[in-house]
């Protein structure tokens, strides 16, 4: 075929210069190239484009059984925990009729029920001194503007209590189950039941004007507020999409978003129950309130949908990995459900999540509460009746998620890390040796990962993006081989959470990207 070269020797001729023009556009035209020539570069492209296709599927999934995870955490507090607290304040009242057969007047996990039903009710009543009406009118006469930025700075805010207040209520809890002939390191009880109660009652504020501004938003005239609002959700994929991420980071990121869903589905709860109550329960209109509730339901679902399929596009970062989440969260679940449970399931999804589900619940008891009243003895039974639909919905739920979590757990292969022996109550003393360590505890024993592989969990200490055949000229040359190994060797120790169930889930609370 003929190119630009045919052209410099005819240039000085007119007819020729016609010539080797048709023939460069006859070239254009009739160029022909062979894809197979790079068949491992359009294969992986093909394979992306597959696997953004499987990412809604996948996600989804995932969504949807962690939003029945923080369900059952959420209508615990409501069904068992009264029940639990009941029991434990009648062993409490009945000891001396039976004597002290035990060190201890009351075991760990009941003196924490009664801590928590104690927050709940010293709350809600603190609750009653914030006046709802007053905080809407008072959101509602400022500017669009404004309330945009204040929301944005409460979803910052509920971020920071969410992974601060579950530090605070386990030390509450250790501070008051754990044995006291040992030194005394803590500044005691009260201080930190105080300090729990300030928690959960200022984050439950917080979380009561963000349900006022999204109620302001719903009953503006134009909608403006609503849209602005839904649009700072579009944020987030400029704000993620393109940050490098590991598998541990996009699991914490899925935990995070999780709990936003769920939170997002009570606050809209809690804005139709106080839209209904201003129309004296009149049903029509909640069909005015539904597209809205659809629309901004529908955007976190789009949001979350495109900002997990580019991230996982742009680090080679497979479909498959959400079932290990799942998975991961479903050892959390069996885990707690065993003889030797080392924590609450409530207080594992907390940690897992980000989300706590006792500031929520007081806020949603003291919206119904003020939103529906209760008088005569019919009301009275629907009230009983209401709580034992409750009960029955908690159980059904807790036993589906259970079979669910345990067949999770065995495709996963990982029921053989639920049999391992408990932790030792007793500490590990300093040695003279400042190189000998503690032995590892169970909660070390269990952080095995679905992802790792026993045969090559001492080589891979860093996870690599996987590359193509087509970008190898982005690859080490093989005479660096060498230096990339004694930087392994280097780095072994800076690799802690290589691993799924190794994530720091007694800080992380969702929030935290390494």
């Amino acid at each position: 075929m003929a190119g630009v070269g045919d052209a410099v020797p005819a240039a000085g001729g007119r007819g020729g210069a016609e010539l080797s023009l048709l023939r460069f556009l006859s070239a254009e035209l009739t160029r022909g190239y062979f894809l197979e020539h790079n068949e491992a570069k359009y294969t992986e492209r093909r394979e992306r484009v597959y696997t953004c296709m499987r990412i809604p599927r996948e996600l989804e999934k995932l969504m949807v059984f962690g939003i029945f995870l923080c369900l059952d955490a959420f209508l615990y507090v409501f069904t068992l925990l009264p029940l639990r607290v009941f029991l434990a304040l009648f062993r409490l009242f009945t000891l001396p009729c039976y004597g002290l057969r035990d060190r201890r007047l009351l075991q760990p996990a009941q003196v924490c029920d009664i801590l928590k039903g104690v927050i709940l009710v010293i709350c809600y009543f603190m609750m009653h001194y914030v006046d709802y009406s007053m905080m809407y009118h008072l959101i509602r006469g400022q500017s669009v503007i404004k309330l945009y930025i204040i929301y944005n700075m409460l979803e910052v805010a509920d971020r920071l209590f969410s992974s601060f207040g579950q530090d605070i209520l386990d030390a509450l809890y250790w501070t008051a189950t754990e044995p006291k002939e040992r030194k005394r390191a803590h500044i005691g009880v009260i201080p930190h039941f105080l300090m729990a109660v300030l928690y959960v009652f200022l984050h439950a504020i917080l979380i009561m004007v963000q349900a006022t501004t999204l109620n302001v938003a719903f009953n503006s005239h134009n909608k403006s507020l609503l849209t602005i609002m839904m649009s700072n959700n579009f944020v987030e994929i400029k704000g993620s999409v393109f940050k490098k991420f590991e598998k541990n980071n996009l699991f914490q990121m899925s935990n995070s978003d999780i709990k936003e869903r769920f939170t997002n589905y009570v606050l809209l709860l809690i804005v139709c129950l106080r839209n209904m109550e201003q129309f004296s329960w009149n049903p029509d209109h909640l069909w005015v309130l539904f597209p809205d509730v659809c629309m901004v339901i529908a955007s976190e679902i789009a949001v979350d949908i495109v900002k997990h399929a580019f991230i996982t596009k742009f680090n080679d970062i497979t479909a498959d990995v959400y079932s290990e989440y799942r998975a991961s969260l479903a050892f959390d679940l069996v885990s707690s459900r065993q003889k030797n449970a080392y924590t609450d399931y409530s207080d594992s999804v907390a940690r897992r999540m980000g989300f706590i589900p006792l500031p929520l619940a007081v806020l949603l008891i003291r919206v119904v509460t003020s939103s529906i009243k209760v008088q005569g003895i019919l009301s009275y039974a629907c009230v009983i009746l209401f709580y034992f639909g409750l009960i029955s919905l908690k159980v059904l739920n807790s036993i589906v998620l259970l079979g669910k979590s345990c067949q999770y757990v065995k495709e996963a292969k990982m029921e053989e890390k639920l049999f391992d022996p408990p932790p030792s109550s007793t500490p590990c003393k300093p040695s003279s040796k400042p190189q000998s360590k503690c032995k590892p505890s169970q909660e070390e024993t269990l952080s095995a990962s679905v992802t790792n592989q026993p045969s090559h969990q001492k080589e891979n200490v860093i996870p690599l993006l996987v590359t193509s055949n087509s970008d190898q000229f982005l690859t080490t040359p093989d005479g660096e081989e060498k230096d990339i190994t004694q930087e392994n060797s280097e780095l072994k120790h800076r690799s802690s959470k290589k691993d799924l169930l190794d994530i720091d889930r007694f800080t992380i609370c969702g929030n935290r990207i390494d």
